[in-house]
């Protein structure tokens, strides 16, 4: 089961970093023009609302204890006219920002699926799906709500603030003092307070994390779970241990977040107390009037809503802070394969591939995977890469297709260095079949047709008969038209195989590569795929990666790999009478 632990990417808190700062202004640069419009908004919404009081004072004070009545009236329309000041300015405001939010979000996450997209196989080697989704949508989506809601909300909060004291101070010195009393022990529990919360904000998201974590472990091993009567236990596991843990963390904040705000509400309590106490006093006196009792009384009524705010937003910062560092590490994550600057486009090639004494290890491992590699492959060859797991068989074909570079040596084809020719030029021409296929969300057709877009309906049922997928396809509910879903649920491995064939045979490739391509299928489906492949792979350098020996017996050369060397070549029957390192995995592992 998994620990109840969390990546520190999941819960990490950070404080200010001018380098994210930096980042993230670059993205909202483009829109500062909206972005200032709104700051515009804000102090004119600000600015109507701190005024709303003060006209009630000019109203009691001038309007009904000076028996005016045109005051009356007056104050009273100007203070209707501003609180539709305040609505308009706030309606506008908030369509500019989710309007500029989502333009900005737009831009980012662009900028993450381009950057995604060129990144090299060794970063997902080493970085989960779910670590780099996570970044894509929780924390993108945590800055989002920042720059949409959080900047202009601490600005309208600072503006509101300045705006009380600076009317309350204009209206009577002595009471905006006595008001401010609290202000001590309210940073104080505030501090206090945010020490508690960022603590146990911790402990939620490292709890809601183990909950996730648990229930995809689950769903993803329901067959296992099914198959050994485990449901029971796993219940009584996610319930009592698990799902209690979160529970626990989650009322546990809560009890913190609710005493916060009412500490808050019993200050400004007190706060209103001793206005009252010593203003009342002060009016009975006459040195207050009551429009500025009842001014002052309102005045911090609102003074501490955006305190509260405030509060509120310390979080969202340092979240920002926490996902733009990650968010921005994975945009300045390398590309370690990069077409170089003078890099040419690659002809139509013959398909000669040779490896001149090529060496690779991964950047972060120095083991060696490929050791001295010497190969060369004549067009229109197959050849078929035994050898046992981890020897070092797909890396050498990753190799072909430029997912890697050789750490030492060159690889070339058609005399054409792989370094020196664009990745795009290279992989037009190449077809690749995985061990695991995988389909996109589409039609049987639009699969088929993946690597080659501009395909006629009746090339793509072509391919599909020449790999014998047409009369499983004909048979589904619409045909070629027939949705697999999200990585072709609703087919057999088998059928996913064979589409993946027609695929790669769709984009008439010079060189094509099986990567275990035929290990999915049942015997009856390889024989099709066998026949198919006997005319198709003529006149196309191929190489083969297998475990059967059906899928090699016919290669024109048989390449050994051991250890990450080339130990035995030759045919079949070359290699068995040799009696070497291909006989004894003939017979141990090949025989069918």
């Amino acid at each position: 089961m998994s620990a109840n632990t969390a990546a520190p990417e999941e819960i990490a808190m950070k404080g200010y970093d001018p380098q994210v700062t930096r980042r993230l202004i670059s993205f909202v640069r483009p829109y500062v023009w909206s972005f200032l419009f709104a700051m515009l908004l804000i102090i004119v919404s600000a600015g109507a609302s701190v005024a709303g009081p003060y006209l009630l004072k000019v109203a009691l004070d001038e309007g009904i204890a000076g028996g005016s009545l045109v005051t009356l009236r007056d104050t009273t329309l100007l203070y209707l006219l501003l609180a539709l000041v305040q609505w308009a300015g706030t309606y506008i405001r908030v369509n500019i920002m989710a309007r500029v939010g989502q333009s900005i979000i737009f831009d980012l996450r662009t900028s993450l699926f381009d950057h995604l997209q060129k990144l090299s196989l060794s970063f997902y080697s080493r970085y989960s799906v779910g670590r780099v989704i996570t970044r894509v949508i929780n924390d993108v989506g945590v800055l989002r709500e920042f720059i949409t809601w959080a900047i202009l909300a601490v600005a309208r909060d600072l503006v509101v603030i300045v705006g009380i004291v600076g009317a309350m101070l204009l209206m009577d010195w002595r009471l905006t003092l006595l008001t401010l009393t609290v202000l001590p022990v309210m940073i104080a529990v505030t501090i206090a307070f945010r020490k508690r919360a960022r603590e146990n904000y911790r402990l939620v998201r490292s709890a809601i994390s183990w909950v996730n974590s648990v229930l995809a472990e689950n769903i993803n091993g329901v067959r296992v779970v099914q198959a050994f009567s485990r449901q029971a236990v796993n219940y009584a596991y996610y319930q009592d241990t698990v799902n209690h843990n979160n529970l626990t963390a989650n009322l546990r904040a809560a009890r913190i977040a609710s005493a916060y705000p009412s500490i808050i509400d019993f200050l400004g309590v007190i706060a209103m107390a001793l206005v009252v106490w010593i203003g009342g006093a002060a009016t009975l006196g006459e040195s207050v009037t009551p429009g500025v009792l009842v001014a002052f009384l309102l005045y911090i009524e609102r003074f501490f809503e955006p305190i509260r705010d405030l509060s509120r937003r310390y979080d969202s910062f340092q979240s920002t802070m926490a996902g733009g560092e990650r968010i921005f590490g994975l945009l300045d994550a390398p590309v370690e394969v990069q077409d170089a600057p003078e890099a040419e486009e690659l002809p139509l090639i013959r398909g000669q591939v040779t490896f001149d004494h090529v060496s690779f290890n991964y950047s972060d491992d120095p083991t060696p995977v490929l050791q001295d590699i010497q190969l060369d492959i004549q067009p229109g060859e197959t050849v078929a890469l035994v050898g046992e797991t981890g020897a070092g068989k797909s890396t050498l074909v990753k190799l072909i297709s430029r997912f890697h570079d050789p750490v030492q040596g060159s690889l070339r084809i058609d005399g054409y260095d792989l370094r020196r020719v664009t990745q795009a030029s290279l992989r037009r021409q190449m077809g690749i079949v995985l061990q695991d296929p995988f389909l996109f969300n589409g039609t049987v057709a639009e699969n088929i047709r993946f690597g080659r877009l501009e395909a006629s309906d009746e090339e793509v049922e072509a391919a599909a008969r020449a790999v014998g997928a047409h009369d499983f396809i004909t048979r589904l509910r619409d045909g070629y038209n027939t949705p697999v879903e999200e990585g072709g649920l609703m087919l057999s491995v088998g059928q996913r195989q064979l589409i993946s064939f027609a695929r790669a045979l769709l984009a008439d490739p010079r060189i094509l590569i099986l990567d275990e391509a035929t290990s999915s299928v049942d015997t009856q489906t390889e024989r099709l795929i066998q026949e198919a492949l006997a005319h198709l792979l003529k006149g196309r350098t191929s190489f083969v990666i297998a475990h059967r020996l059906s899928t090699v017996v016919n290669a024109d050369r048989i390449v050994v790999i051991q250890d990450g060397r080339i130990v035995e070549q030759g045919t079949h029957s070359e290699l068995l009478a040799s009696g070497g390192v291909y006989y004894q995995l003939y017979r141990t592992g090949f025989e069918d």
